[in-house]
């Protein structure tokens, strides 16, 4: 495996943990909201990094390859919709109001983003992995 897709796995693990965390801390606990100001960072590093060093490797194979660049042109749409929900979520919670609706869309977060995660792995990095052999 890359050096690569096992920094980003690690950093997926990392993230999930937070998550859950938080999860079982509350999200509304003073402890809770600290984690997720942490996280939103986490996440967005781990995100830049994906953009630069990733997603760059496979758009230039998928130049070459039907299959790939239909495969990431589906992941585009997704990603779009998780980026839509996390930043939404952030942008509505990062502040010093929160609200008791922030259970639910938290609920949401978690599951969208450990949904993204799990495909990342399972398709995206297996096709890393194909060309970076």
């Amino acid at each position: 495996m890359s050096a690569l897709i096992e920094e980003l796995k690690k950093e997926h693990s990392e993230i999930i943990a937070t998550l859950k965390e938080i999860k079982e801390l509350g999200v509304l606990s003073e402890e809770g909201l600290a984690k997720l100001k942490s996280a939103k960072e986490s996440l967005l590093e781990h995100l830049k990094k994906e953009d630069e060093r990733l997603y760059p490797v496979l758009k230039k194979e998928a130049e070459h390859n039907k299959k790939l660049k239909e495969l990431l042109d589906v992941f585009a749409v997704d990603m779009e919709n998780v980026s839509k929900v996390v930043m939404e979520f952030f942008d509505k919670y990062s502040g010093d109001v929160i609200d008791s609706a922030v259970t639910g869309a938290f609920e949401d977060l978690f599951a969208a983003f450990q949904n993204r995660l799990r495909n990342e792995e399972d398709i995206l990095y297996e096709e890393h992995e194909k060309i970076d052999q």
